[in-house]
């Protein structure tokens, strides 16, 4: 093991240039000198101290927080954690903070850790439970933040683009998605909603709205290469969710570079030009994604698992009442 003072070679590292950054802002690598030989510096930021006297104190530790936006219940900032610097060089926000005030028990169970399950949805089982349960949630007004942004009540300093198409029920606009920076371009994640309101999930897509969705495509392409320098469109991925977060219809639209997590992953994640795909071998255009199964991730405290697919691994009926 070496002897050398580890503070001692950090502090005397000569910063040349930035070679790699990721997605997420967490990690840089630098390239330098250290007594005029060549040095790189790996850094990552460290893992949260979970000790209960530090997370008791933690909201009087964040200085300098900036709202970003809020919309209904939801609220997103960026803040310090680190002392202050100086006029000329002052401290840069190392937080993004998300705050959803008043939340639920249904958010407590959302970001709360649980067991995932591997169900298989088949058209059946989405016409008979799926369906009406996502009815019962837009009834429920858990859509009201998007109706608010659609409509022009709230968030239109955010909004990045609003489409004027020749049928207005074609229209979309488009978003920042509230867990990008809006900075760090391989970090890129944006959000389309459409402003359409028959189409709730991919379930409701059919043949009939293949042209639709490749011009939609299209669009978003030619939209976010406007927007920022340097992005093209073999640099964007596009998804859909499913089960998705909310039962309005959106795509996301992220940078090739951005770190895959659960949400791009198999069982949340259906690509978008697989989607338009598979709609086009599709028999007449009426016929959709309501027609086939769909194997999807949920964790056992969702009302998915609780109400619809617990009971029917029991053998017994679901029951959606209560």
């Amino acid at each position: 093991m070496s002897t050398t003072n580890p503070n001692g070679l950090i502090t005397r590292f000569k910063y040349q240039s930035l070679l790699r950054q990721d997605s997420a802002g967490r990690r840089i690598i630098l390239k330098g000198t250290i007594s005029s030989q060549p040095a790189l510096l790996l850094v990552e930021r460290a893992a949260f101290d979970t000790d209960p006297a530090y997370l008791n104190s933690f909201p009087r530790l964040v200085t300098h927080v900036n709202n970003l936006g809020d919309n209904d219940i939801y609220r997103w900032y960026m803040a310090n954690s680190l002392p202050d610097g100086t006029l000329d060089q002052p401290t840069p926000p190392d937080l993004k903070l998300n705050l959803i005030y008043p939340c639920t028990e249904a958010h407590v169970a959302k970001y709360s850790f649980q067991q995932s399950r591997v169900v298989v949805e088949t058209p059946k089982i989405y016409g008979k439970y799926v369906r009406p349960y996502m009815q019962r949630c837009r009834e429920e007004g858990r859509l009201n933040w998007v109706f608010n942004i659609i409509e022009g009540r709230t968030e239109q300093e955010n909004v990045l683009f609003r489409s004027k198409e020749a049928d207005v029920k074609d229209d979309f606009l488009l978003l920042p998605d509230l867990n990008w920076d809006r900075k760090t371009i391989g970090g890129l994640h944006l959000l389309a909603l459409v402003e359409r309101r028959d189409l709730w999930s991919v379930r409701d897509l059919t043949r009939g709205d293949v042209k639709w969705l490749r011009h939609l495509r299209s669009t978003l392409v030619k939209t976010v290469e406007g927007l920022y320098e340097g992005v093209e469109g073999d640099m964007l991925k596009f998804y859909v969710h499913y089960q998705p977060t909310y039962y309005h219809f959106h795509i996301h639209i992220v940078h090739v570079d951005l770190d895959p997590n659960a949400t791009q992953g198999v069982g949340k994640a259906i690509s978008l030009d697989n989607v338009i795909s598979q709609l086009d071998t599709m028999s007449d255009a009426l016929t959709g994604m309501a027609d086939v199964d769909l194997m999807y991730n949920v964790g056992e405290a969702s009302e998915l698992w609780t109400k619809i697919f617990l009971p029917l691994k029991d053998g017994k009926t679901p029951n959606l009442v209560g």
